[in-house]
């Protein structure tokens, strides 16, 4: 039975078609991965069949009372509201029937005893509700959740106006979880989660009875969790049955089919022409000439899909810096607390150091720290000499109405117009894109954006947050290559081993060095 239909759906910004004529079903109990490259459309697509954006044409049907679960990190929490206060709105329609049952007990007092009777089965009916819901343990089913997505380590009665963009997103992941739609949407869930709570949600859907659709550039993580891919390319949607390895193997078959029938074609369609073009003009080859021709004109022409810009990312690299680069000495790192034991550490020229450990225990905190750019509780960082750093934030918080070509522009005054262009091309991004204010941007293309920056800089330290969420396979392989290759220091916060096991030289684990417990 299918759970959600989508028929000939059209839709596109500006002059930009980003679904030509697609379709898709979802029937119970599968789970999809929906993969494309950035900017191909996927969180546009789940806009539309959650009704935020209205299609060009084309039709979304679901079926009659399916709940349905998205994880939208756009939701607005109110300030004042505790992480709890939004964990507990996950059983909102279990507190209505609460209060429903109470406020039946407190008029059975004014009632006949006919109304009193009726009354009483109406609690029961609801009382029933409320059991097979498991109410009263709602409670340690929060804990259970939130354990899991690391949300206990935040804090349940913190206030969720100061939580950061990652904390925001574990804290409506949990809530949505909770809920137990029918169906889920998830949106990048693994984006701000570390290993352990990646592991964690990879068991959750795991055994999921229910459906999900799972947008994700986790390749394992995909390979774990799905039995059905949904391939966005080109205005295109295919289905393929399977993990997304399974998927590949099918796909690079198909597209390498494609590639020697065009060519096989390519070459009849050049002998045609050239046979039509020398008998023409002969009378005693006319005849055949123009049957070549009928043939040509007839011919259904295979078409390649055009070559989509591939990102091409080189640091260019300064001048050489002094040995020592950074060294701290009992250093306490933290905000309002301490996030450390008091540290000494010492790094030098030529290294390249993953930085990993869960979520919220001082990663970021440390990377600020030694730059300068955060002053510790205690203890002091000494910095090298001929120092130039590249800095990859892992977020930014605020909206960015300038296009890519004027954030370029603002920051290398002396390109040309044509130097910006190329520029931004070169880390993948197609003309629309460039042309394109930011924040309309999709998360990947937005972080082609910020390295765009960095690597027209000259720099010998590369500090990058978490530089690998949202970018889609190609751009993560190019940023990985690109890693190896460059001669100066790199400090990585990163929580996938597949990407950063090749490129580093020791591992540092910030839960060492931690005193928040986790």
């Amino acid at each position: 039975m299918s759970i959600l239909t989508v028929e000939k759906l059209t839709h596109g910004f500006g002059g930009r078609e980003i679904f030509d004529n697609v379709s898709f079903r979802l029937l119970k109990g599968e789970h999809i991965g929906f993969i494309g490259a950035n900017g191909e459309g996927k969180s546009t697509f789940m806009n539309i069949i959650t009704g935020k954006l209205m299609p060009d044409a084309g039709k979304v049907m679901w079926s009659k009372r399916v709940r349905v679960g998205y994880l939208d990190q756009h939701t607005a929490l109110e300030k004042g509201m505790t992480i709890k206060d939004v964990l507990e709105g996950a059983f909102k329609y279990l507190f209505d029937l609460e209060a429903e049952i109470n406020d039946i007990y407190m008029k059975l007092a004014e009632v006949s005893e006919d109304e009193m009777t009726k009354m009483l089965e109406e609690a029961g009916t609801l009382q029933e509700i409320l059991d097979q819901n498991d109410f009263y343990n709602i409670e340690s089913k929060i804990n259970e959740v939130a354990k899991g997505l690391g949300v206990l380590d935040i804090g349940l009665d913190k206030d969720v106006s100061d939580l950061s963009g990652g904390q925001r997103t574990k804290i409506l992941l949990t809530k949505l979880l909770l809920e137990k739609p029918d169906i889920l949407l998830l949106d990048e869930p693994t984006n701000y989660l570390d290993e352990v709570h990646i592991d964690w949600l990879k068991r959750y859907l795991q055994e999921y009875e229910n459906a999900f659709i799972l947008i994700s550039h986790d390749i394992p993580f995909l390979n774990d969790v799905i039995n059905i891919v949904y391939h966005i390319d080109n205005q295109a949607l295919n289905r393929y049955v399977g993990s997304y390895d399974e998927f590949m193997q099918v796909y690079e078959m198909k597209k390498s089919q494609l590639e020697s029938a065009y060519k096989k074609q390519q070459q009849e369609i050049a002998e045609l022409k050239d046979f039509v073009a020398r008998n023409k003009a002969r009378v005693s080859t006319r005849n055949m000439a123009m049957s070549r021709q009928k043939k040509l004109d007839k011919m259904d022409k295979i078409e390649l899909a055009a070559e989509k810009p591939k990102p091409e990312f080189n640091f260019k690299y300064s001048k050489t810096p002094g040995k020592t680069l950074f060294e701290a000495r009992d250093l306490v790192i933290g905000y309002d607390e301490p996030l450390s034991k008091p540290l000494n550490l010492v790094i030098e020229r030529g290294q390249k150091i993953a930085i990993t450990g869960a979520n919220g225990i001082g990663k970021t905190t440390l990377l600020r720290s030694l730059m300068g750019d955060l002053n510790p509780l205690s203890g002091e960082v000494e910095l090298g000499s001929n120092m130039d750093i590249g800095y990859f934030k892992q977020e930014i918080k605020e909206k960015n109405n300038n296009t890519c070509i004027d954030e370029i522009w603002n920051e290398f005054q002396s390109f040309t117009q044509y130097e910006v262009r190329a520029a931004l091309a070169k880390c993948g991004l197609t003309t629309d894109h460039i042309e394109s204010k930011v924040y309309v941007l999709s998360g990947g293309e937005q972080a082609k954006v910020r390295l765009c920056k960095i690597i027209n800089r000259e720099s010998n330290i590369l500090m990058l947050d978490e530089p690998t969420n949202h970018l889609d396979q190609e751009a993560k392989n190019e940023l990985k290559r690109a890693l190896k290759e460059y001669k100066g220091t790199v400090i990585l916060i990163c929580h996938e081993p597949e990407f950063y096991k090749d490129i580093v030289t020791e591992i540092w684990d910030a839960e060492t060095f931690t005193t928040k417990l986790v």
